[in-house]
């Protein structure tokens, strides 16, 4: 297969840096240019100068169109109405979009499934191996203890994240949900607050902290009787996203037209 060549979306951010730099350890992928808004201060600059590194001769532009137009596939952790721009764009020139961006709704994912028709959209709240292994364990975990058991996640996230609950914790529910044969807009709960009165059977909770530089720790509880099983992962570093994302973007060359999310690039979807 070819080398990939490949634009980053928000290339100034610690996101964007954190793909670029493990894009340069892999030879089957070229990285041809990042993408920033207009105004920004990295515009024009060399991608490997930006990351203190040696010139690359891939510069940040601020205009999508042509960089997409000359790329097999465009990585993106930016924010929700830039995903869709670029969705739109991956769409039109029929390649791959990785998309770790949250905080889309209902309107928004209805946009990313047309998209879809045409370009090979890879979408998940979180890119790291070890998190679509936890939503398959909170899936199987969900199936086994049933309803006597109350599902709380728990979740903590750097002090400058701006949605909550985040991805991952939304991922999370989802894959609990999917255990109990629901969906999350069923399930989920109100935060809670105030005189909420005894907590209802059956429904999904939701708790999110923000501070300090945490890069991201997710506990799903599972609280019956008399006992309580805890799964977690705590991310360390970001470069296990940008690692994900790369396999994502690796994975999506010559699969064609479709929605799919990081259990389908793991393979783990057969499995739970």
């Amino acid at each position: 297969m070819s080398e990939l060549k490949l634009v980053i979306a928000g290339a100034a951010g610690r996101m964007g840096q954190a793909i670029f730099r493990e894009a340069l350890k892999q030879p089957a992928i070229k990285v041809i240019a990042g993408l920033e808004a207009p105004g920004h201060t990295a515009q024009g600059k060399d991608l490997g100068c930006l990351a203190n590194l040696p010139a690359i001769g891939a510069k940040v532009e601020s205009d999508p169109l042509p960089v997409i137009a000359k790329a097999d596939a465009i990585i993106d952790f930016t924010q929700a109405s830039v995903s869709l721009t670029l969705a739109d764009l991956a769409a039109q020139a029929r390649i791959v979009h990785v998309i770790g961006t949250t905080g889309f709704g209902k309107s928004d994912e209805a946009r990313i499934n047309a998209a879809a028709r045409h370009a090979t959209i890879i979408k998940s709240g979180n890119m790291s191996l070890g998190v679509n292994l936890l939503a398959g364990l909170v899936e199987l975990a969900a199936r086994a203890l049933g309803p006597a058991f109350d599902i709380e996640i728990l979740e903590l996230h750097h002090r400058l994240k701006v949605d909550a609950p985040s991805g991952t914790a939304l991922l999370l529910g989802q894959a609990a949900a999917q255990g109990r044969d629901a969906k999350l807009d069923d399930l989920r709960s109100q935060p809670h607050h105030g005189q909420t009165g005894p907590r209802a059977t059956g429904p999904i909770g939701f708790a999110s902290l923000r501070g300090g530089s945490a890069v991201g720790d997710h506990t799903v509880i599972f609280a019956g009787e008399g006992e309580r099983v805890e799964l977690t992962h705590r991310a360390e570093d970001r470069s296990i996203f940008a690692t994900g994302a790369l396999k994502a973007a690796l994975w999506g060359q010559g699969k064609g037209p479709g929605l799919f999310d990081m259990q389908d690039v793991l393979g783990l979807r057969p499995q739970i």
